[in-house]
């Protein structure tokens, strides 16, 4: 498939440089994949497209500061690197700007040298694996000189770096945000609780997996990174339950997605699980965990509009986004959302 089937038109102002002043005051498009219709509606209006005994499922991942600005040593050359995965041992894999001045043996130093990383093996596409060295514990010396990492086409600073966190964010580990769950509030939450709504979280760490971009002219091309994640035994044995008795399974996010389909497809049940998966949905891939989606308005041939189209379908994917363009949705990151239901 070619990616340009991928690509729409999108004028940078509706690129969200900042979220909404209220996280459930900011637009949502409720989408019909059975009958094709759609409706402007506000994001806090979801709850009225939700039924009792539908299990709602989020990814309670949490946004680490690790973009890392250092110099290296030797030679003063300005090194970023973005932390992707910990390995173990003080070991970690990292994305690295400015990578061909990274060799091995190189040795990078940040802040006031409460931090410094050796580069202990080159990889392709500027991938470098660091072993760190610190005093006290890791995640106070990241917390004092790493940033969030924000994605790139987001030029204005965070006043309150929580804005990039989910109000549900528990488990430490993402390079970048579960977006389409900046949206909910605690209130929300508790209204969908009331209305018979289950609640379940699972983890998924973000990294390459994710936000990499498509090179590639065909999408079967692409190399899709692993990322890791689990799902609990109770979380496995209530969604087990859930597809027994026929309710419905709403993936909060991409991320969610991503997790149930691959655990899914893997062992024709949910199970629950500590592993790595390098799934990549795009259209032709037939779902068999989710019954609907919740997601903001994603990247032009990125693979998630791949996968929101293996979801409702390419045209009308792009019809769909057509609209949101034209009626000035905010996309990406910080942008609005979608709820996509076919009943």
């Amino acid at each position: 498939m070619d990616i340009n089937d991928f690509d729409y038109d999108l004028p940078e102002e509706l690129i969200a440089q900042e979220p909404s002043a209220v996280r459930s005051e900011s637009r949502l498009l409720v989408v019909n994949k059975k009958n094709g219709t759609y409706q402007d509606k506000i994001f806090k209006d979801i709850i009225d497209y939700f039924h009792p005994g539908d299990v709602l499922v989020r990814n309670n991942t949490k946004v680490l500061p690790v973009r890392l600005f250092g110099i290296k040593g030797g030679t003063n050359a300005h090194v970023e690197i973005l932390l992707l995965k910990d390995l173990g041992n003080d070991v970690h894999e990292a994305l690295t700007g400015n990578a061909k001045a990274v060799k091995k043996g190189s040795i990078i130093h940040f802040g006031n040298n409460t931090l410094k990383a050796e580069c202990i093996e080159v990889k392709d596409e500027g991938i470098r694996l660091y072993k760190f060295y610190y005093q006290g514990i890791f995640l106070e010396r990241l917390e004092e000189v790493g940033k969030m990492p924000l994605p790139p086409y987001i030029h204005k600073q965070l006043l309150n770096n929580d804005r990039y966190q989910t109000v549900y964010a528990k488990v430490a580990g993402s390079s970048a945000a579960p977006t389409a769950g900046f949206h909910f509030t605690e209130d929300l939450f508790s209204q969908l609780k009331k209305k018979g709504v289950e609640i379940l979280d699972i983890t998924l760490h973000i990294g390459l997996g994710t936000f990499r971009p498509v090179k590639a002219a065909t999408i079967e091309e692409h190399h899709m990174h692993s990322e890791y994640y689990e799902i609990s035994p109770m979380v496995a044995k209530q969604l087990n339950k859930a597809k027994t008795e026929h309710r419905r399974i709403i993936a909060l996010g991409t991320t969610s997605t991503r997790t149930l389909e691959a655990n899914f497809s893997k062992y024709g049940c949910f199970k629950d699980s500590k592993e790595e998966t390098n799934i990549f949905i795009y259209p032709g891939y037939s779902y068999c965990a989710i019954d609907a989606l919740i997601t903001n308005f994603h990247l032009p041939k990125s693979t998630l509009i791949m996968l929101v189209s293996a979801f409702m379908g390419m045209e009308f994917t792009l019809e769909v986004y057509r609209h949101a363009v034209k009626e000035k949705y905010r996309f990406f990151s910080f942008g609005d959302a979608m709820f996509i239901y076919d009943e």
